[in-house]
């Protein structure tokens, strides 16, 4: 379980340093880190998103050769958890990577396998992995609301572009707060996400 002590941005580990802006950041009060998995820049905080990593030795049943497949086991959990919770209509997504012009910068503007989604085809929960031959770490960070604002204002754009990037990344991702109300938002909703998904776990 990752609790962060205050806001961050995380950036993924092949990521270009110079995508972010440390003097804006700081300005903000907002640190910057970097984690061992893929992907583009994350907002944490201290109740959003729920991360939860997760550790599958290369030798469990769940352990899939495909890489691709192997996301499939979190995902369905993750919905399992979250339908428990009354969040109806998610599902956990099949296929490849779906790329676009802002993934590379922001990780929920992607799609990805075993991630999870609305009705609508909104992300709710990213997923990323770092495997070795011992088994697979996997890092999930499932959304409690979606707001790009403060993430945007750390990176190194134009005001333009960051404003172009405000409206077009509004509506690619929601959280279980904006879903489910106020029962789901804050440090209730942190928590009762984070029981339900444990006691989803296979």
């Amino acid at each position: 379980m990752c609790e962060p002590e205050g806001p961050c941005v995380v950036l993924g580990s092949t990521q270009p340093e110079e995508q972010a802006d440390p003097v804006r950041a700081g300005d903000r009060g907002v640190a910057l880190a970097r984690r061992r998995t893929g992907g583009g820049a994350v907002l944490v905080d201290v109740v959003d998103p729920v991360w939860i990593d997760l550790w599958l030795p290369a030798d469990d049943p769940l352990a899939s050769p495909d890489l691709g497949r192997s996301f499939d086991w979190l995902g369905e959990t993750w919905v399992t958890a979250l339908d428990a919770l009354g969040l109806r209509g998610l599902s956990s997504r099949r296929g490849g990577v779906v790329r676009t012009e802002w993934s590379g910068l922001v990780c929920f503007a992607g799609s990805g396998r075993g991630e999870v989604f609305d009705a609508d085809g909104r992300k709710v929960v990213g997923l990323a992995q770092r495997r070795t031959r011992f088994g697979s770490w996997f890092q999930s960070a499932c959304l409690v609301h979606w707001d790009p604002s403060l993430l945007l204002d750390t990176l190194s754009l134009s005001e333009p572009q960051r404003a172009r990037a405000r409206r077009e990344l509004a509506t690619v991702a929601t959280g279980v707060g904006d879903l489910g109300g106020a029962a789901m938002s804050g440090v209730a909703g942190h928590a009762a996400v984070s029981a339900a998904l444990l006691e989803s776990l296979p």
